[in-house]
């Protein structure tokens, strides 16, 4: 009776596949067994079919033991293989290269929205006004991290096999785009196909990394993500030259870009490979909703995209309108993605020391300070300085919020549906954000009611995460 019930225990603590028969014949361990009466002092422990097959095979102070370990070591080797995280080698640097790469093609596109916005403005859509353009790059931003909701799942269910025919889509849509005349072409081709395709390639890669890591998984993402960044920087810089260079015209600059971006993907898609066996359950996890620290992250991010993604759509048309040059105005959203680069990198690393949810929170206030001051910046060096400060606090916002969702779930095999879900909810955000503004500023003809309103959502975001640091187990003032 006393063994049952010291089972039992032990399940209850371990998970359920520790006890499972033939776990420990699979998954040896190294302990010596404890002397005892009519027993040797250096036996090796006996498999779990051995255990049930011998009277003396496993003590009551051998599952305690374990019971122990199992609860506190996360290198035990009596621990599930999806609760034993690598924290590095080959496989998991390729796959974090090749998912940084994704990044760098990815969001680190998007983010040159604004150069496509001015363009826009001044090229094939003149004759549409500045929320109905806005409309194409929001539609891209709503999908890149809606359609999370079925590339996250998926990438749990089928690994990293869902990347290959997205990134080809991917490929498809810049080539499409890159024959468009009319405001219909740019949305189902740029908005539409390019924002589906995009967020199919980017959020199952974005799952694949925090597999391999958990003590470094801060760090790790901030890595990531930062291929973003140099995405940021590099893509406005060479779309804002081509695009201006009459020789090369609309078409053969965003074919350029194509024929890159398949080479860049190529790799991506060798590289990233997913370590733990598929999941067989449910498509979605909708009880993840019931965990209110897992909503609370969520509506923090919503507010936290409402807000961040504004100066990435509108910062080169207000340079513009305070003289700046249109070539200069093009590289600001460069200078805003490379200050953003040590933004994701170094908050990432730290917040492995300090907890994820405080770096999550600094960045956002540090963000809506900023950003409340940004219509104050009228000269160019003043655009410049405040384009730098907003890229590195708002950078952090980006690798936290993968990271806090990615904390979320207690089984690792669900990563990929908890971001997914996550993404989904939040990508409203992008979708409705960049048209409001969009119509503050027709309407109200400057950029003070954007200004404001950004800032606000920043602060109301930060706000939530206190909120969820409060319902968490390590509370307010907690490293979490």
């Amino acid at each position: 009776m006393a063994t049952t019930t010291d089972t039992s225990h032990h399940q209850e603590l371990a998970g359920p596949d520790a006890a499972a028969p033939g776990y420990y014949q699979a998954q040896p361990s190294t302990e010596k067994a404890a002397t005892g009466p009519g027993r040797g002092g250096s036996q090796p422990r006996p498999s779990s079919g051995e255990a049930a097959g011998g009277p003396a095979s496993t003590t009551d102070h051998d599952a305690e033991h374990d019971a122990e370990k199992a609860g506190n070591d996360i290198t035990d080797p009596d621990k599930p293989p999806e609760q034993e995280f690598p924290e590095g080698g080959a496989r998991a640097w390729a796959t974090a290269s090749g998912t940084a790469l994704i990044m760098f093609c990815t969001l680190g596109y998007v983010n040159s929205w604004g150069v496509y916005q001015a363009y826009y403005e001044t090229h094939q859509l003149s004759h549409r006004t500045a929320d109905e353009i806005a409309w194409i790059g929001s539609l891209q931003g709503f999908f890149i991290f809606g359609v999370g909701l079925v590339g996250g799942p998926m990438f749990d269910r089928w690994g990293e096999k869902v990347i290959w025919p997205a990134a080809a889509l991917y490929v498809l849509s810049l080539m499409m785009t890159s024959l468009c005349t009319e405001y219909w072409h740019f949305m189902l081709a740029q908005g539409v196909l390019g924002g589906v395709s995009l967020g199919l390639t980017m959020c199952p890669s974005m799952a694949a990394t925090p597999q391999y890591f958990n003590k470094k998984r801060g760090g790790a993402m901030g890595m990531v993500i930062a291929g973003s960044s140099i995405g940021g920087v590099v893509w406005p810089i060479a779309l804002s030259k081509m695009l201006n260079n009459e020789s090369l015209g609309f078409g053969w600059s965003i074919r350029i870009v194509g024929f890159i971006i398949l080479g860049l993907l190529a790799y991506s898609v060798v590289g990233i490979k997913a370590r733990l066996p598929p999941r067989k359950s449910g498509f979605l996890l909708p009880g993840a909703f019931k965990e209110p620290v897992y909503c609370l992250c969520i509506a923090s991010i919503f507010f936290l995209f409402m807000g961040m993604f504004t100066p990435f759509f509108f910062l080169p048309s207000y340079a513009i309108t305070k003289g700046m040059d249109e070539v200069l105005a093009g590289y600001l959203l460069a200078i805003l993605n490379g200050a953003s680069f040590p933004g994701r990198v170094l908050p990432g690393v730290l917040s492995d020391r300090f907890g994820r949810f405080n770096m999550l929170l600094g960045s956002a206030i540090a963000s809506a300070i900023i950003t409340l001051c940004w219509t104050r910046c009228e000269t160019n060096a003043g655009i410049i300085v405040f384009a730098a400060f907003f890229g590195f606090c708002s950078g952090a916002i980006v690798s936290g919020a993968s990271v806090s969702l990615a904390s979320c779930p207690k089984d690792p095999k669900n990563i990929g549906t908890y971001m997914g879900m996550g993404l989904f909810v939040s990508s409203f955000a992008a979708l409705i954000s960049p048209p409001i503004n969009g119509s503050l500023l027709t309407h109200n003809g400057g950029f003070l009611g954007v200004s404001i309103l950004s800032g606000v959502l920043l602060f109301v975001g930060g706000v939530l995460v206190v909120v969820a640091k409060a319902l968490s187990p390590g509370g307010v003032f907690g490293k979490i």
